[in-house]
């Protein structure tokens, strides 16, 4: 997941700038999981 993600490149002391998506399922919510990191998504449904 995007959420697993982000915790991994922080764990490795990388700095996370952002996720890109082409699809984003707004049912699932997603962006309340990752308040404090911008997201690009080119298709929302």
């Amino acid at each position: 997941t995007a959420s697993a993600t982000a915790k991994l490149v922080q764990k490795i002391g990388c700095e996370l700038v952002g996720f890109g998506f082409i699809i984003e399922l707004r049912d699932l919510q997603g962006r309340t999981h990752l308040p404090d990191v911008p997201i690009i998504s080119l298709i929302e449904y």
